[in-house]
């Protein structure tokens, strides 16, 4: 949703009415509405690779989905359609191309999810985070990932000032995502909070999983001050720009820090369709902006380890936010815009 939403606040600076089409129940049901934009829902679920019972459940939805689609599209008077990824995008492109629409698709991993792979070729813009190897030809584009403007504009002074963190201090951004990342929830409690030793401010945002269990371990560690727990951020932007130095999964957030020059320590989900975690620490990584510990091997001790060292060493924390701001790309979400204009200018 985030690059969705970025995409959409460009658009309607440009005058352009924006709606969404999202699933019934899940959480752009919730967050699209917040951020001021209409939504129809739909009744989708994901395909479990794992359960082909409830694999093919899904496909039958999506093909269900497909006139329901088009028949929102079509009342909206939409002269273009964005496809986010997910799977809301499978039914909603098909709809589009039967509907002559311009489309437009947007990949923020490195490799295409399946309703991108099934409509590429198809579509008139495919917007790519990141080369992807046997995917070219004239309509591809290489947008990057695009970010919030609440990261993209976020104050450092103002976020450390609501999170009570002096100028000077060090200060490490935990993030367990939305849902929860459990080994670096627990490891992250273990290593900083109920053990002595620690010189520099966390801010975790753990999730909603992990989230009450956290709190109750937190209120009896012997060493929680300059420890802020958080269940949930609408948005990153503050917890990224009071940070020095971040410990998360390395999901679409990456282009996150990379917008704000944050040096990461990245625990890429080892279960991740595709491995894609592991290919986007990789791009961090490689780049010098991040030092990568796979899931199995994170614990109290390597975690205190690896954020100790670089949080230790002023000139190589510097060196890894300077690699991590060179890999950003602040105008991702108004060029996805603009080919988006582009689009119904010619169709018009």
């Amino acid at each position: 949703m985030v690059p969705a939403l970025a995409i959409a606040d460009e658009l309607r600076d440009k005058g352009v009415t924006v709606s969404f089409l999202g699933a019934r129940g899940k959480l752009e049901a919730e967050l699209v509405p917040k951020a001021g934009y209409e939504v129809d829902l739909l009744d989708l679920s994901g395909i479990d690779r794992k359960n082909p019972l409830k694999a093919a459940r899904a496909a039958l939805q999506a093909a269900a989905a497909i006139p329901k689609a088009r028949k929102l599209i079509k009342s909206r008077g939409a002269d273009a359609v964005v496809g986010g990824g997910g799977f809301v995008a499978g039914p909603a492109g098909v709809a589009a191309r039967r509907l002559k629409l311009p489309l437009v698709l947007t990949e923020a991993d490195r490799h295409l999810g399946l309703a991108n792979r099934l409509l590429a070729r198809r579509a008139d813009r495919v917007c790519l985070a990141f080369e992807i190897e046997g995917i070219d030809g004239a309509n591809v584009k290489l947008t990057g990932r695009p970010v919030g403007r609440a990261v993209l504009n976020a104050d450092r002074v103002r976020a450390r000032a609501r999170f009570g963190i002096d100028a000077e201090a060090s200060c490490l951004l935990v993030m367990g995502g939305s849902q929860g990342a459990r080994t670096i929830n627990f490891a992250s409690i273990e290593a900083l909070a109920e053990r002595p030793g620690r010189d520099f401010d966390v801010i975790h945002v753990s999730g909603s999983r992990d989230h009450a269990a956290l709190a109750e371990r937190l209120s009896a560690a012997e060493h929680a001050d300059r420890y802020t727990l958080l269940e949930y951020e609408p948005d990153m932007g503050d917890g990224i720009a009071a940070s020095d130095l971040a410990l998360a999964r390395s999901g679409a957030s990456v282009f996150e820090l990379a917008a704000l020059g944050r040096a990461a320590v990245l625990v890429p989900y080892p279960y991740a369709t595709g491995d894609h975690q592991s290919a986007n620490a990789e791009w961090m990584a490689s780049a010098g902006a991040a030092v990568v510990v796979p899931d199995s091997e994170l614990d109290a001790d390597r975690l205190l380890a690896e954020v100790g060292e670089i949080l230790g060493d002023p000139a190589r924390l510097g060196e890894m936010s300077a690699a991590s701001k060179s890999l950003a790309r602040p105008n991702a979400a108004a060029d996805v815009a603009d080919e988006v204009m582009k689009l119904i200018g010619a169709a018009a």
